[in-house]
C-alpha cells in the first residue's frame, strides 16, 4: 500500500485505489495466492513541518525560538494528536490489508534502512550533490 501522509485525510483518489488494491489482494487470495497487502503511513516531513510552524507562528514563536529539540518534541506531538486519521478511515473502508503489521516511515528500523540505501547510492555516485533549481519552501527555508 503507497503510505498515505501521517496528516492526511481520506479523498477520492485515495478510496479509489484503495479500492482497487483491494479488490486485487481479495482476488489473489480467492485465488490460494499468498498475499501481504502491508499498510502504513509516510511521515510526511515537510507538509507535518508546515502544520506544526503554523501553529507556532499562530501561538506568536517560531522553530528558530524554540530550539530544535522543543520542535521536534511538538512535531511527535501532532503526529500522536493527527495521525492514524487516514488508516481509521481505510478500516471503515474494509480494507483487506494486514493492519496488525501497520508500519510509520519513521520507526527506527525502517529509518535505518533508508539511511543504509542511500548510503549505497551515494558510494556507487548514484546519489550527488549538483548545481541544479530545485522547489523551494521560502518560509520553511527547505526543498520541496
Amino acid at each position: 500500500m503507497p503510505p498515505p501522509n501521517v496528516t492526511g485525510r481520506l479523498h477520492m483518489g485515495h478510496a479509489m485505489f484503495v479500492a482497487l488494491q483491494d479488490v486485487l489482494a481479495r482476488f489473489h487470495r480467492m485465488r490460494g495466492r499468498p498475499v501481504l497487502w502491508l499498510p502504513g503511513t509516510d511521515h510526511a516531513g515537510i507538509a507535518t513541518q508546515l502544520q506544526v510552524e503554523k501553529l507556532l507562528i499562530s501561538e506568536g514563536t517560531t522553530r528558530e525560538e524554540v530550539g530544535r529539540e522543543e520542535f521536534l518534541r511538538r512535531v511527535w506531538e501532532y503526529k500522536e494528536e493527527q495521525g492514524g486519521h487516514i488508516t481509521r478511515q481505510l478500516r471503515c473502508l474494509g480494507a483487506s490489508a494486514d493492519w496488525g503489521r501497520e508500519r510509520f516511515t519513521m520507526d527506527a528500523d525502517l529509518s535505518e534502512a533508508v539511511s543504509e540505501a542511500f548510503v549505497r547510492l551515494h558510494e556507487k555516485g548514484l546519489v550527488y550533490r549538483g548545481e541544479y533549481m530545485v522547489n523551494w519552501a521560502p518560509l520553511l527555508k527547505t526543498a520541496v
